[in-house]
């Protein structure tokens, strides 16, 4: 009798209704749809969409145990921490199978559907097109094809990067076509498309590092890159760069070529895009905290450069990095005299100050004073006067920024003091001699 009456009040609204499905829900609830446990996968406790089987015997879905060894670093199983070897996963289609037929048997009852997966790429097929790329006639379309393999998904970028020969044979790519003094067009474009396999990998820093230790040259031939080639070329390189400059050592980083600050200030000041322009910040960064690199820097005109980035009022992260560069260069005499040689260093740097980010006023407290410690001309720290530098150095006591920043502006507070003392002091010697 209560069912019938639930079904007279269904009947009561039109079928269009959007009230009429919530209302099915509500009036005749369905069970919990109970998922067999074995189509459940030990890692996701979710379905498995895509069931793979392990040398230990045990199924999971491929996408979790992926990332278990590939992102974790794992080299045992989840579940009966036996060792695993370095083995392809093992597709159990038959398992796939029934859970398709599952799914579609229960859909009434809520079961998602399960698509049939694509077949993903494996290490033998990446062996293949690395054995393909080796001959001049197909490394173009081999290299392209790789491409488009790493572009797909972090899993391939996983397999790519532990594929013996792969990174090895990109940088030889790079390495040969800077090395030629002639340039030729297919050479050029698998040049291309090994900086970008190279960049894509997103390679780890023990990837890095043995790069750099079986390609000496790789450097510098990244800096021909950048001075000969077009803009993908030059962004795509610039962003290799930048990783590599991250685990470079110090005594590399000093011995590195002028020319190579003076290509990253180029990428800087012709803008190529917005990834090229952080990296080139990141190069930048990365290199001067040694006084021959600042050095070089400020001679290939950085100094400039950044100070013209900054008045463009850039997004948040480029403005910290702009003003964390400027910060290492003014550590140097050569990068201060720069810096107050330009008219709107100043008052760019400090109008960062308890505008952008903590990390912004820091950095840009650090410059100002830097300059006023070192550069205590009567006239600069005026111009800092009328420039307000004075009254958000203020704010910055008030509001407080951190101990180290609070303690930088009290200082350059006290320069200012002294400088106003000497020209009173100045001015009274004046009128007494008249």
């Amino acid at each position: 009798m209560e069912d019938l009456y639930k079904v007279k009040l269904i009947c009561q609204l039109p079928t269009s209704s959007p009230l009429l499905s919530h209302l099915l829900i509500f009036l005749f609830p369905m069970e919990p749809l109970e998922i067999p446990s074995y189509f459940l996968c030990p890692i996701s406790l979710e379905i498995k969409r895509d069931p793979v089987t392990l040398p230990t015997g045990i199924t999971f879905d491929r996408d979790s145990i992926e990332r278990w060894i590939l992102d974790g670093k794992h080299s045992t199983c989840p579940v009966t921490r036996q060792p695993l070897p370095d083995c392809e996963l093992t597709p159990n289609h038959t398992l796939r199978r029934l859970i398709q037929a599952w799914c579609v048997l229960h859909s009434p009852s809520g079961a998602e559907l399960v698509p049939t997966p694509r077949t993903p790429v494996g290490k033998r097929q990446i062996a293949e097109l690395l054995e393909a790329a080796m001959a001049p006639q197909s490394r173009l379309a081999s290299l392209r094809k790789l491409k488009a393999v790493v572009s797909e998904s972090h899993r391939n970028k996983r397999y790519v990067e532990t594929t013996p020969g792969v990174i090895d044979f990109a940088a030889f790519v790079i390495v040969n076509y800077a090395s030629n003094s002639v340039e030729d067009e297919e050479e050029t474009r698998a040049c291309d498309e090994a900086l970008i396999i190279l960049e894509t990998l997103e390679i780890s820093q023990e990837g890095l590092l043995d790069l750099l230790a079986k390609n000496a040259n790789i450097i510098e031939s990244l800096t021909t890159i950048l001075r000969r080639s077009n803009g993908q070329s030059r962004s795509y390189a610039t962003l290799l760069l930048r990783s590599l400059l991250g685990v470079i050592s110090p005594a590399r980083s000093i011995g590195l070529h002028a020319e190579l600050f003076q290509e990253i200030v180029n990428v800087l000041r012709d803008r190529i895009s917005h990834q090229a322009t952080k990296a080139a910040l990141h190069a930048l960064v990365r290199l001067c905290p040694w006084g021959t690199n600042r050095t070089k820097a400020v001679e290939a005109g950085a100094v400039h450069v950044l100070v013209e980035l900054l008045l463009e009022e850039p997004e948040r992260r480029v403005t910290e990095l702009g003003l964390a560069a400027l910060d290492r260069l003014c550590r140097c005499g050569e990068g201060r005299a720069a810096l107050v040689r330009h008219g709107a260093a100043i008052p760019a740097v400090s109008k960062k100050i308890l505008r952008v980010s903590q990390l912004a006023s820091e950095k840009a407290v650090r410059i100002v004073r830097a300059v006023a410690r070192h550069s205590p001309a009567a006239e600069l720290l005026e111009e800092m006067l009328q420039l307000g530098v004075v009254t958000k150095l203020c704010l910055v006591l008030r509001y407080g920024c951190g101990g180290k920043t609070e303690e930088k502006a009290r200082q350059i507070l006290s320069y200012q003091i002294k400088a106003s003392s000497l020209v009173i002091a100045e001015c009274r010697v004046a009128e007494a001699t008249q």
